[in-house]
């Protein structure tokens, strides 16, 4: 076997590239240049990166491809029209394939000395600078994704140098096996405990591999590409489920009690999970609504009326004892964790359902946990459950409430909330206006508390990487639509026909807001609860989602669903 070589020396600045109808800001394009090339500790000199969230930096400072790997694609999609830099990596090589060089090894090329940290991230512009969007996907299942090195030595490399290893990295796990780990399934958990033992392993491999072990470590969670979801849901699709009662909390909310049309047991909720109710307006179906539970246990959602609002004035003026709902089983990973450290519920106005349905779960067990009582309203006549608080509370021993009221004390603020001193090991809970959460999220962290939950029901922030044109504009029908099954989606208040592409490419159509990277069904960003309904995957995911649970980058609708997006 002759030794190691560079081929070919590429580099590429970013560019605006034309994509489905969106600019796309990208560096994978790049071309081999001749001479030595300066490599330094975060790029090769002449080169960038367009989405530093997921390439370049120290850890990602220079990206590898083998030419072994060019001929296995070449033959794999009949092409002949590779050229140098194809996959956007800095070195085309001869020799050291993906599943003999581990993580950890070190090589000195030309003057420098490089460092291998982890495998290719699974990104779509590699597949969008190839014309092959499934290639994200096959890079993994073909067991060549390539690899990444930081840099430990800056020195010039020029194409022909020889490439000679100087240590060996420990665990023996090589770049194609810990690729695996991530991404594919029947992974080998000890394998994972042992490739978090390599100092070299990236910072963001790490963390994925971590969340791996904790959803292990978590009775009932599932665990895909690092991405954990909570335990399946209770029942498929909807539920009849009846009125046991209605109560006015204020002359704005109201709190409706649930039990099952047939008689039956229901399940238990986790406390901070919420319902997603299908309800009725003269026979014709509307957009589906999501209420927090606001006891625990058992089912009640507390509900403002908003004005205008279809779904909160249906809930909150024309149900009765008797009436039967449409229901989706409980659903959320807002849910209060079992540990014995300090706990803040922190919310404003309606926000303060879940985190009563948490408090009632604390009573309920007798907790011996500090816990913080923190709400904001406006006014005490507009302070729903205010009672109800305030006897939990008297029930347990190791507990602080403090109440602002905007028109009495004014607004609570970061500067307030950093007063009260509140423990820095504590597990906060936040529920409320987005802001709100924003602004109690920075002030927490700043005293030092890490453990910070949020609960948000608009739809979720987009994770579009790349992506630079991103208007935001309210969700709407799709300029075409579509003669398939009826799809809706439930935060964003539509619904539409589906069409021939997958349920993401819908999504993009209406600007719904969505979440992916690697649009062909292996890193699982875009992985979404199904509320109802049945999907088929084309391409298959190298990694099935959890029952409940969709991947909408390469799943088609073949009966009306519902999604909680």
């Amino acid at each position: 076997m002759s030794p190691a070589s560079v081929l070919s020396v590429n580099v590429g600045l970013p560019k605006d590239v034309e994509w489905n109808g969106k600019t796309v800001h990208t560096g994978v394009w790049k071309e081999s240049v001749d001479g030595p090339v300066m490599v330094r500790r975060l790029n090769l000199d002449g080169d960038g990166q367009g989405d530093l969230g997921g390439h370049g930096g120290e850890q990602r400072a220079v990206m590898v491809y083998q030419i072994d790997s060019y001929r296995h694609w070449e033959q794999h999609f009949g092409r002949d029209d590779f050229v140098y830099g194809q996959f956007g990596e800095n070195l085309t090589i001869d020799g050291l394939p993906d599943d003999e060089v581990c993580v950890g090894d070190r090589y000195r090329i030309g003057g420098a000395v490089l460092e291998v940290t982890q495998p290719r991230v699974t990104c779509y512009r590699v597949g969008l600078r190839m014309g092959e969007p499934e290639l994200p996907a096959l890079l993994v299942s073909h067991h060549r994704p390539g690899f990444y090195c930081r840099v430990i030595t800056e020195g010039e490399i020029t194409a022909g140098d020889p490439i000679v290893k100087t240590s060996t990295g420990p665990g023996a796990l090589t770049v194609a096996d810990i690729d695996a780990l991530l991404y594919l399934p029947d992974r080998d958990l000890d394998a994972v405990r042992r490739a978090l033992q390599i100092p070299a392993l990236s910072p963001g491999w790490q963390g994925s591999f971590r969340e791996l072990l904790d959803a292990e470590d978590r009775p009932g969670t599932f665990s895909a590409a690092g991405a954990s979801v909570a335990t399946p849901p209770a029942w498929d699709g909807f539920r009849a489920l009846r009125v046991s009662s209605v109560v006015a909390e204020t002359p704005s909310v109201s709190s409706i009690s649930l039990e099952a049309a047939d008689g039956g047991a229901l399940p238990p909720a986790r406390p901070g999970q919420y319902l997603t109710f299908r309800l009725p307006d003269a026979g014709q179906p509307i957009p589906l609504r999501s209420y927090s539970l606001s006891t625990s246990p058992g089912y009640r959602v507390s509900v403002k009326h908003e004005p205008h609002g279809v779904g909160s004035g249906y809930m909150t003026t024309m149900l009765h004892p008797g009436d039967v709902l449409d229901v989706a089983a409980p659903r959320g990973e807002f849910v209060l964790d079992d540990a014995d450290t300090p706990v803040v519920l922190l919310s404003a106005g309606i926000g303060v359902t879940p985190v009563l349905a948490m408090l009632h779960a604390l009573s309920a067990a007798g907790s011996q946990r500090e816990i913080w009582w923190i709400h904001s309203a406006r006014a005490p006549e507009e302070h729903p459950l205010a009672a109800e608080a305030d006897e939990l509370l008297s029930k347990l021993p190791h507990t602080r409430e403090r109440i602002f009221y905007s028109s009495r004390d004014g607004r609570l603020t970061k500067d307030k909330l950093a007063d009260l001193a509140l423990p820095s090991d504590a597990s906060a809970y936040i529920c409320g206006p987005e802001s709100f959460m924003a602004d109690m999220r920075e002030a927490l962290a700043a005293v030092g508390v890490t453990k910070i939950h949020t609960e948000l029901f608009g739809a979720l922030s987009s994770i579009n990487p790349g992506i630079t044109d991103q208007t935001v504009r309210p969700p709407h029908q799709p300029a075409v639509l579509g003669n398939g099954p009826l799809v809706t989606f439930a935060r964003s208040g539509i619904s539409t026909p589906s069409g021939d592409d997958s349920l993401l490419d819908l999504a993009d159509a209406c600007d719904v807001p969505t979440r992916w990277s690697c649009r062909s069904g292996v890193c699982h960003t875009c992985l979404t609860p199904l509320l109802s309904g049945e999907v088929t995957y084309s391409p298959t995911p190298l990694e099935p989602p959890p029952d409940g649970q969709v991947l909408i980058c390469c799943a088609r609708p073949t009966t009306d669903l519902a999604l909680d997006m």
